[in-house]
């Protein structure tokens, strides 16, 4: 499963979330996958960031959720998959017909996985047949991790090492995570937490 192959689309749901994003974006960084997304998932992610600063009282959160969006762009140009409309109608027998547009940007990229935290509005009986997974983001991660620990924990250090609005130990990343449901993700970490 390493970049030159293996494709994952990201769901706004994975996006949403500092932590995870970050998570996600470090080993698409690190070339484990090559890292897929649409304009409509952005647009998602987009307000989602913003709604999730302005709960915490982000006065000015539009903004900030528009930066993030830049520089996730400028860091992965490559990511944005267009003109899947056309597949839409193939797509429009999921449970939420609201989620048409991220299984046709995954087939018209010809991704493996989608990476989503909705999992019950891509079940496997709609997705196998199309040669597609949807996994949850912590299953995703825990699964990237394994491929190469080693790799993989060097570039979540490097990860770590870039927080600065709060510094964080690994101690501290490790909780961080874990409060964010990726369980499986820390349960594989902890034994390399000296080196993370």
């Amino acid at each position: 499963m390493f970049a030159n192959r293996f494709t994952a689309l990201v769901d706004a749901c994975c996006l949403a979330g500092a932590l995870k994003r970050n998570l996600l974006l470090t080993l698409a960084e690190a070339e484990f996958f090559r890292l897929r997304w649409s304009a409509t998932v952005l647009d998602e992610t987009e307000r989602a960031i913003a709604a999730i600063l302005s709960a915490k009282g982000v006065t000015d959160a539009v903004e900030r959720a528009r930066r993030a969006r830049r520089v996730m762009q400028a860091a992965f140009e490559e990511a944005d998959v267009g003109d899947y409309q056309a597949l839409l109608p193939a797509c429009s027998h999921l449970p939420d017909p609201d989620d048409a547009h991220v299984l046709a940007a995954a087939l018209k990229t010809q991704a493996a996985i989608i990476v989503t935290d909705n999992l019950k509005d891509f079940p496997s009986a709609v997705l196998s047949p199309l040669n597609l997974e949807a996994r949850s983001a912590d299953d995703f991660i825990a699964d990237t991790i394994a491929l190469d620990t080693g790799r993989a924990v060097a570039a979540i250090r490097r990860m770590r090492e870039r927080l600065r609005r709060p510094e964080k130990t690994a101690e501290i990343l490790l909780l961080d995570m874990e409060a964010e449901g990726l369980t499986e993700s820390v349960d594989i970490l902890r034994a390399h937490v000296a080196s993370l």
